[in-house]
């Protein structure tokens, strides 16, 4: 075969083969079917940063997979009311939903245990524990039983303690009170005299200014302010002991879960854990300027006296050991973050404890100041 025949031969094979190429389907393409999802959130769009969480999922999603992987995603109240978005995920009525599990402890205290137990975690050690202490594990554990599948999708971190009509000081102060406060921590203020109402978060400003309701707790600064709670309620409690670290999630309906290829599980997985980290990471920086803000608008900040932890901390003990007693899923889950919360507050004393203490203080003496 003479030079210029091979290179002929060569030329023509090489374009054979390259036509052949474009229009085979690439194997990624063949493994990446059209998915269209909708998911019900449990919040209003304009808490940007909390609903915005399932926003981004549907962002990161879409394009790690060329569109191929869509979630449509509708307010509280567009399908169903914020507070039975993880009804509707279980009945099927939506493939997913983002929302908090305390939403649903009225069905089985259990649900609690994913979102946040009053005196347990921070954000950080809640991470820690759901990402490297088997959280997330042991949650999709007693979820089978409600066809759901769920995986961490925001943290508030530490939240305030809410907004008052009137001073509270003492237990006494508490007796009485009607306190918008979402699920099992309903239980703990209640034993303190509260009476808790779990409203959905668009509807708290109208109950505050009607004086339906006495106080509410919401998340914190920044979602606070854009709600208008110190326009009607000028004192500003701190802290949210009932939500150190609490986990918003995104609950997938089981059967939807399964009908996934291995590769969509994956980039659900990881997507979901990077709004995890992102929602935090957000709320972090918004609500210094925005607690602020609000100080300047009026808000009044007080902290929970002694007298009114202490007491909430017994309660709460009191009232897991009582469901412990009846409820099995709700036990194993308790008694797992236990062992891993005894550690972790062990550990930072010697550690982020001592170090914020120190810049604290040099704070409050003046040496943090910006030069200038």
């Amino acid at each position: 075969m003479d030079r210029r025949s091979f290179l002929t031969r060569a030329s023509v094979g090489g374009a054979a083969a390259a036509a052949t190429g474009l229009l085979a389907a690439p194997a990624i393409a063949q493994e990446a079917p059209q998915v269209t999802w909708r998911l019900a959130s449990s919040f209003p769009k304009s808490l940007d940063t909390i609903y915005g969480g399932a926003e981004e999922m549907a962002q990161r999603l879409s394009e790690a997979t060329d569109g191929r992987f869509n979630i449509q995603v509708f307010a509280a109240g567009e399908i169903v009311p914020g507070l039975d978005a993880i009804n509707a995920t279980t009945d099927g009525t939506v493939e997913c939903c983002h929302s908090v599990g305390y939403y649903n402890w009225g069905k089985d205290p259990a649900f609690a245990c994913g979102a946040d137990l009053p005196f347990t975690f921070s954000a950080r050690s809640k991470a820690a524990y759901n990402y490297q202490g088997g959280g997330i594990d042991t949650y999709n554990n007693f979820l089978q039983k409600y066809d759901l599948v769920s995986f961490p999708g925001g943290n508030t971190g530490a939240q305030m303690g809410g907004w008052y009509r009137r001073e509270v000081n003492t237990l006494a102060d508490m007796q009485g009170l009607k306190l918008r406060i979402a699920g099992l921590a309903g239980r703990v203020v209640e034993k303190l005299g509260v009476v808790p109402q779990q409203i959905a978060g668009g509807d708290i400003y109208p109950s505050l200014e009607r004086g339906t309701i006495d106080a509410a707790e919401w998340v914190g600064p920044y979602d606070d302010e854009k709600l208008g709670f110190h326009k009607v309620a000028p004192y500003y409690y701190y802290p949210g002991f009932w939500e150190g670290g609490p986990t918003v999630s995104f609950f997938i309906n089981k059967g939807q879960w399964d009908s996934l290829p291995d590769n969509y599980k994956s980039l659900f997985r990881t997507c979901a854990q990077a709004v995890d980290q992102n929602m935090l990471a957000k709320y972090d920086k918004l609500n210094p300027t925005a607690l602020k803000s609000l100080v300047a608008q009026g808000a009044q900040l007080r902290s929970f006296s002694e007298e009114i932890l202490v007491a909430a901390f017994q309660a709460a003990n009191e009232i897991y050991a009582e469901i412990s007693a009846q409820n099995e899923d709700f036990k194993t889950q308790y008694e797992a973050q236990l062992a891993f919360r005894d550690d972790w507050y062990l550990y930072q004393q010697t550690t982020e404890y001592t170090f914020d203490t120190f810049m604290m203080l040099q704070q409050r003496a003046g040496g943090l100041a910006v030069p200038g």
